[in-house]
């Protein structure tokens, strides 16, 4: 539920008059575009293969908020090199100044692109469900951070919970085994509950905060998006 959290989260901050724009750093299975229904002539391949700009391949989402959209399928983009990694860096210098917020989709895993885009990041939200597989892989994801490049503070999404007891107590059990081991700071930045309007949402390609504005997970995200929003605001002062 990654791509999706991502991209309501987007779509809330948007609402709330941000201009936001969000890169699919998933750039060998990209879906970002598929999830909100959106049909994009070129993505970061055609950037990489000089073809485009960064700038050009920018497309308009739901409420306004700007796509960066990736490709899917090209395996080659799932291990950048060196170079490719500060060419695209680079040119998100020149069009960041204009949006108030960047969101980075990352992939799965800790791949070296997972772990660039991470450290490049303000701020690290690690969505975890339930799942013990999901919590060992979110675990993985924070050691690795704090131990290879000193990350240290991490915000912590619980999604598809049954309810907020339930992400309470993943978030507990998640914070319990990484203080055992890791020099880690987690914050609970909220807890999204399993609610059937998200699949009818993904099936109708719209965002799930659009499609069922009152619905539990809808209210959640846009929770979590006005605690996030006043956390970056404040860390941008500091």
């Amino acid at each position: 539920g990654k791509t999706n959290i991502v991209a309501n989260l987007g779509y809330s901050f948007a609402r709330m008059g941000q201009k936001v724009l969000i890169l699919d750093a998933d750039l060998g299975l990209g879906n970002l575009d598929v999830l909100l229904g959106l049909a994009p002539k070129y993505n970061l391949s055609h950037v990489f293969m000089g073809e485009k700009t960064v700038g050009e391949i920018i497309v308009e989402g739901p409420g306004n908020m700007l796509i960066l959209p990736a490709s899917s399928g090209i395996q080659e983009l799932t291990q950048l090199t060196p170079e490719q990694k500060v060419q695209i860096l680079s040119e998100l210098d020149g069009v960041i100044d204009s949006v108030d917020l960047l969101l980075i989709d990352t992939a799965a895993g800790i791949s070296s692109n997972v772990m660039d885009f991470n450290v490049t990041a303000q701020e690290i939200i690690v969505v975890v469900s339930p799942e013990p597989t999901a919590i060992t892989d979110a675990y993985a994801l924070v050691k690795v951070l704090s131990t290879d490049h000193r990350r240290r503070r991490f915000d912590i999404v619980v999604n598809q919970a049954a309810d907020e007891e339930e992400g309470a107590r993943v978030f507990r059990q998640f914070q319990m085994v990484s203080g055992n081991f890791l020099d880690v700071e987690l914050n609970h930045l909220g807890t999204v509950v399993s609610d059937p309007q998200v699949g009818q949402a993904v099936r109708r390609q719209k965002p799930f905060v659009l499609a069922s504005h009152f619905g539990p997970a809808a209210r959640a995200v846009r929770r979590i998006a006005g605690e996030l929003l006043q956390q970056v605001t404040v860390s941008a002062k500091a």
